[in-house]
């Protein structure tokens, strides 16, 4: 599978070697440019590109890892999605210097990300996990859960598939409405690292 990725910071880059470790190509873009990217592609490898958005959000399934406000802009004028899957690994805040948390009324970011991806199956995943976490889930006494949500059944279905072949232990906590609200900071599992035991251990 080919795998883009809209925005390139800790978290992108954390889940792109899991991705290549798995034996998928990525596709890394940022606001800057592929040019910004050439060195970090380079380190991680020939089978890891870097790239314009449009290039990025025309992959297989595509990662939006950037900063909230941004996210407007990150989506803005790509070609239609598709049906292709949306992953939204972002956290709602307005600025992180004073920290300030986005007031989204009675919506959750997936909710607006979908909004903003017409034709996209979004799912809600790895934004409640630090980037450590997401660079090593199998840890010593278990696997590190990953919590999704998603309106989409067989979209929510591949991404625990993915999740599961990284080493992650995938747990489905809902649609982007209550499971998305759960996720996003604020909410009981936003910020919670949690290890499901491997049988035996």
């Amino acid at each position: 599978m080919k795998i883009g990725f809209i925005g390139s910071g800790s978290v992108a880059r954390a889940i792109a070697r899991q991705a290549l470790d798995a034996g998928h190509e990525v596709v890394l873009s940022n606001s800057r440019g592929p040019e910004s990217l050439a060195p970090l592609a380079a380190e991680l490898g020939p089978r890891a590109t870097a790239g314009t958005r449009e290039e990025a959000a025309s992959a297989d399934l595509v990662v939006l890892a950037v900063p909230w406000p941004s996210v407007p802009e990150a989506l803005r004028d790509l070609p239609y999605w598709n049906d292709r899957i949306l992953l939204d690994a972002t956290n709602v805040f307005e600025s992180l210097d004073p920290v300030v948390v986005a007031d989204l009324g009675c919506k959750t970011g997936s909710e607006i990300v979908a909004n903003l991806a017409p034709g996209a199956r979004v799912v809600k995943a790895f934004n409640s996990l630090y980037a450590e976490y997401i660079a090593a889930p199998v840890r010593k006494g278990g696997r590190v859960v990953l919590f999704y949500a998603g309106d989409d059944a067989v979209a929510k279905n591949q991404v625990a598939e993915i999740a599961e072949s990284f080493g992650f232990a995938p747990l489905d906590v809902g649609d982007l409405r209550s499971g998305g609200s759960l996720l996003q900071l604020g909410g009981s599992l936003s910020g919670q690292h949690l290890l499901r035991p491997e049988s035996g251990a």
